[in-house]
């Protein structure tokens, strides 16, 4: 009996070496099939066995043990970010390559040899086919990919849409080619040719240092020897990856550095080699000493608004203001900086008829200071009535402005009075300076949020009010400045409190985290779309605003059930969610703005994610945490190199070309913001992507700009 244990956990583990995982995608495809499982090997047996449909997928979610079985996989359809979730995909369904003659062939190849595309297995024109889905319902014929379904000796095959030729054989590479997927096993290596988009990283390819042992401390195999392992990365055969002595490398787009061992039981490693970062952007550096030859914030803005021209080009403005010509200047990316010692910081803009400008920064000593308290106040002046002065300064703890209704729009009930609501504190006998005298909104015990008052509502005991600023509260402008933290940094960094304060929490019923969004008014909220797959009822969550922690103990905290769900058209990742009751604008709780309608973002556009989601163990783990990255224009971003035409007008990409920072550590539904005149602006909603921060992989956006007519008419009818 033991023994038959034994070998079923055998068979089990060994189940899921016929896929590739995902951490962090989801796929949604109807149809599906989904089962309660006790393991994740569980789930890929039902996937084996499924008989609804050819199975080349399946998620798993560990913390609910749900097994979900899918005929799609990343080729056939778009890859969604959920954290909880873990896709894999059979590699038999991603090879795009043939063993033998190519009978187990299930990729995606439609052309013939001489170019004819394929004509559907289903359909009878232009040539009536005697072999169909139906005479062949194993051999998965599906669409017009070629396929070989009775053993052809010349490999796979297609009817062909031309009418003189009725069928031919289809050109696939050979799975025993040179360039193969390396399986750490201490038998023979197992050889798989894998579709590229599933093993792309931020990895180390242009590493040309000299480790020459693995991260187990084994002695790395030279790499014009053989022994004790045959291989096909020959040094003569492939110059341009320097194969050099035995010292690590990565020839293939590994993770990272690697080499063959010297260990015949060990046929490979990776190499353990940190990963070269650039400099951290200095938290607050927003304005400039002297010259500002020191300046290294992150402002990339000139003073009448133009954008930056990246040091690095020379369109539209040729220089030799490089960082080559000047490496102690940081001239990085497209930041401000003062290379030549003028007056200030400056940059060469992107406006071809204006050459260079100052950027939009002040002196440090310009800047207002901090003015101490005088140690005998003087008393307060009789506060005025007039609506020009209600307003509040901070917190509001010297408000004594006239408004006397709350956020709701309630009279409140005069501090002096027991009706309807009873109370021994918080009237003008206890707290007689703090301007209790008649039913004017106060805020007598310093609360965060700001002022309020008992309410005239028998239901309702107390209410805040909305109490403008005195300094005015604007849209994108936080109180706090943002780190503004972008290039290579793994991971991303934890943002300042409250300096993304339009961030919001979408969270179940029982407060569980599991998505972001904007906020955009003091009524709406801006997500994705396949946040809201779980349930159409906005009785199943709730927001919670103000807040920097995913614990969510900060008094600052505004929780709102949602009121109304409305999703965006159909094909489109993008939801408005209607407050139950409208959020209070102060400091920490603050909309972003809106883009104008149809503004495409300049590609290089330096925009931010912002999210509690998934660090990759990078830390931090439930703080907010904030990552950079340029916008990618959709004609590149649709390139095969990249993400093959799978970015859609509405959508946008952005991300770093190289990897290594991507919106897996922000959320799904959460914003994309980039920064322009003095202000943060909603471009994105953070929508999908193939994997996390991979190389030529970048994030996917729900274009904002191309919602704004039905964003409006959306709020306008609701």
């Amino acid at each position: 009996m033991e023994v038959h244990k034994a070998v079923l956990l055998l068979c089990l583990f060994h189940v899921l070496e016929a896929y590739i995982k995902t951490d962090g995608a989801w796929i949604v495809k109807l149809p599906r099939s989904q089962y309660t499982v006790k393991t994740v090997e569980d789930c890929a047996v039902k996937c084996n066995i499924e008989t609804s449909f050819t199975c080349r997928s399946f998620l798993y979610i560990e913390k609910d043990q749900d097994c979900v079985t899918l005929p799609a996989n990343s080729k056939t359809d778009q890859i969604l970010r959920r954290m909880s979730a873990a896709l894999y995909e059979k590699k038999e369904y991603l090879l795009e390559c043939v063993n033998g003659i190519g009978t187990d062939y299930r990729g995606t190849k439609s052309k013939t040899k001489s170019g004819k595309t394929c004509q559907r297995w289903e359909e009878k024109f232009p040539h009536v086919p005697n072999i169909t889905p139906k005479t062949h319902p194993k051999a998965d014929l599906e669409s017009n990919f070629c396929r070989n379904p009775e053993g052809d000796k010349g490999g796979p095959w297609c009817y062909t849409t031309d009418q003189e030729k009725r069928w031919e054989h289809c050109d696939i590479q050979d799975c025993t080619g040179t360039f193969t997927l390396k399986v750490n096993t201490l038998k023979e290596a197992g050889h798989y040719w894998v579709q590229k988009h599933s093993l792309e990283f931020c990895s180390g390819e242009n590493y040309r240092g000299k480790i020459s042992t693995t991260a187990s401390g084994l002695t790395c195999q030279r790499w014009d020897s053989q022994k004790p392992h045959n291989h096909g990365y020959i040094p003569s055969v492939l110059p341009d990856k320097f194969l050099e002595e035995n010292y690590c490398r990565n020839p293939d787009g590994e993770p990272k550095p690697w080499c063959f061992t010297t260990s015949p039981s060990i046929r490979w490693e990776s190499c353990s080699i940190p990963r070269c970062r650039e400099p951290v952007i200095p938290e607050g550096e927003e304005c400039y000493e002297g010259d500002g030859s020191s300046y290294r914030g992150a402002m990339s803005e000139t003073i009448s608004g133009k954008k930056c021209q990246f040091w690095t080009s020379m369109e539209p403005h040729q220089h030799s203001k490089t960082p080559q010509n000047f490496p102690a200047a940081d001239l990085r990316r497209n930041l401000c900086r003062n290379p030549d010692g003028d007056q200030a910081p400056w940059c060469y803009t992107t406006d071809p008829t204006v050459r260079w400008e100052y950027c939009n920064i002040e002196r440090c000593d310009s800047k207002p200071g901090t003015q101490e308290p005088p140690t005998n106040p003087e008393p307060a002046a009789s506060p005025s009535t007039s609506q020009e002065t209600d307003c509040k300064v901070g917190n509001g703890a010297t408000y004594r402005g006239p408004t006397s209704t709350t956020i709701m729009g309630v009279t409140c009930q005069a501090w002096s009075s027991m009706t309807p609501h009873p109370h021994l504190s918080f009237n003008p006998e206890t707290h007689p300076d703090k301007g209790l005298e008649s039913n004017q909104c106060r805020n007598p015990d310093n609360d965060v949020n700001g002022p309020w008052c008992y309410t005239t509502d028998p239901n309702k005991k107390w209410d805040y009010c909305q109490i403008p600023d005195c300094d005015g509260l604007k849209c994108g402008q936080p109180a706090v400045k943002p780190k503004r933290c972008f290039g290579r940094i793994v991971g991303g960094c934890i943002s300042k409190a409250h300096s993304w304060p339009w961030q919001i929490s979408l969270r179940t019923r029982g407060k569980i985290h599991f998505c972001g969004g904007t906020l955009i008014n003091a009524h709406w909220v801006l997500t994705a779309a396949h946040c809201l797959e779980r349930s159409e009822s906005p009785s199943a969550y709730k927001i919670l605003l103000g807040i920097h922690t995913e614990r969510a103990t900060e008094s600052s905290k505004q929780e709102r059930d949602v009121s109304k769900i409305i999703k965006g058209p159909a094909g489109t990742d993008i939801a408005l969610l209607k407050l139950d009751r409208p959020a209070l604008l102060n400091d920490k709780v603050l909309p972003a703005c809106l883009p104008d309608k149809d503004y495409i973002v300049p590609s290089d556009t330096e925009c931010y994610v912002t999210g509690w989601g998934e660090t990759e163990g990078t830390g931090g783990e439930g703080f907010l945490k904030e990552t950079g990255f340029p916008v990618i224009e959709n004609k590149v971003c649709n390139r095969p190199s990249f993400l093959n035409g799978l970015v859609k007008e509405h959508q946008m990409c952005a991300g770093n070309i190289e990897g290594g920072t991507d919106s897996c550590e922000g959320d799904s539904g959460g914003p994309l913001v980039c920064f322009s005149q003095n202000t943060f602006v909603l471009q994105g909603v953070t929508s999908w992507g193939l994997g996390c921060a991979k190389a030529m992989k970048p994030g996917v956006y729900t274009r904002v700009s191309k919602f704004i007519n039905w964003i409006e008419q959306s709020m306008k009818e609701n």
